[in-house]
């Protein structure tokens, strides 16, 4: 059973950075593609960018040029790094499969305001 732990939100101010980590175990992560989802409060879950096992990413038109995913395969992590950040970036982040098929973590809050 994969279990998943996402970690590094908090709160920021607008423009400001974040680095998102997710750490993966109970699976042979370097086989499969990898996403970050985000979920705002009232909105469904939505997929923000993915990563293939062999480095391909791909974005959400709402973050490309701002974020960067990036994966680990030897530590079974994979990281989004946040930049220009907005406040309609408020969510709680996961990450989960490209196909979102693995069990849930706990997510981790991230909040832009001044």
């Amino acid at each position: 059973q994969v279990q998943l732990v996402e970690s590094g939100g908090g709160l920021v101010q607008p423009g400001g950075s974040l680095r998102l980590s997710c750490a993966a175990s109970g699976g042979i992560f370097s086989l499969h593609a990898m996403a970050w989802y985000r979920q705002a409060p009232g909105k469904q879950r939505e997929l923000v960018a993915s990563i293939t096992g062999g480095g391909a990413r791909d974005y959400s038109d709402s973050v490309k040029g701002r974020f960067v995913i990036s994966r680990d395969n030897d530590r079974n992590t994979v990281y989004l790094e946040m930049s220009s950040l907005k406040p309609e970036d408020t969510a709680v982040y996961y990450c989960n499969s490209r196909r979102g098929t693995w069990p849930w973590g706990q997510g981790t809050r991230v909040t832009v305001s001044s």
